[in-house]
């Protein structure tokens, strides 16, 4: 994340995202000797309906203020989403930066006790990832499940993380793409350019992964994880916004053998626990 990185993101992001589209993928006959995998500036621009050059000086971050119009062109040529629109949209119109520091992440009390009464594994996570509080069955589930870890340096760089999770490959991009809409167009940031240029360093499947410029929103779905107590288990994984953090469960299917295996798990580590799951 250099200086000339911080002024163009706009054009870092157009740049990536025409390399990952392929001529088929907009109905162009690629030729034989055609040397980029992706879309030519030139193309996009065609199927955009806009100039060439007026393209360049976007990509070269010459100009800073493009329509809203011409930003949806470029989203249709190049096949995004609305979670990727959305962030096309905020680079083309950057909001000032913030003169006042960000303030740290607190777990309010009252989220403590709701955690304390959950019979789930259930943690809180702020917006880098960071694991601020956690219950007990959590902590049983995954040690890295606790305060102090961050889930997105552990699930890159730890192996231990690597192996309990059943679809890691899929699972690091998700996250990497999520991380980047977490932070959106604030990557002056104290603590993400600390994660990122940590992470940087010592992955390069998150560098890899970086340079996609991938975004995505973190939401509920399944997981399947390998245990070293219970073997596989597949859970719902549920992501609810609560006080400007993320409170997040893993909750079993009622009736099924992951219910079985997480009240051994609770029964194992939590012996002096009434614990009652589905």
């Amino acid at each position: 994340m250099d200086d000339e990185g911080e002024r163009n993101r706009l054009g870092e992001y157009l740049r990536a995202r025409r390399n990952l589209v392929t001529p088929e993928q907009v109905g162009i006959r690629a030729g034989a000797n055609r040397r980029v995998a992706g879309l030519r500036r030139e193309e996009v621009a065609l199927l955009a309906g806009i100039s060439a050059d007026y393209y360049l000086r976007l990509e070269r971050g010459r100009d800073h203020n493009p329509s809203s119009q011409v930003l949806e062109s470029l989203a249709r040529v190049l096949h995004l989403d609305d979670v990727e629109i959305e962030y096309l949209l905020s680079l083309g119109s950057p909001r000032p930066p913030s003169r006042s520091p960000r303030r740290p992440e607190r777990v309010p009390a009252r989220l403590h006790h709701l955690l304390a009464a959950l019979d789930v594994p259930a943690f809180i996570e702020g917006r880098y990832f960071d694991v601020l509080a956690s219950n007990p069955l959590a902590a049983a589930f995954s040690p890295r499940l606790t305060p102090g870890h961050n889930r997105l340096r552990d699930l890159l760089l730890d192996p231990e993380e690597r192996q309990f999770h059943d679809d890691w490959d899929d699972g690091a991009a998700i996250m990497v793409a999520a991380f980047r809409s977490s932070i959106g167009d604030n990557i002056t940031d104290p603590r993400a350019v600390e994660l990122v240029g940590e992470l940087s360093l010592a992955s390069s499947r998150f560098r890899q992964l970086w340079a996609r410029h991938d975004v995505h929103h973190l939401e509920g779905g399944t997981a399947t994880v390998n245990h070293p107590a219970i073997g596989a288990v597949g859970l719902h994984r549920e992501k609810l916004p609560v006080a400007g953090l993320l409170l997040v469960l893993y909750y079993p299917e009622a009736g099924s053998d992951a219910a079985d295996k997480l009240r051994l798990l609770a029964s194992l580590t939590l012996p002096s626990a009434d614990v009652t799951l589905p």
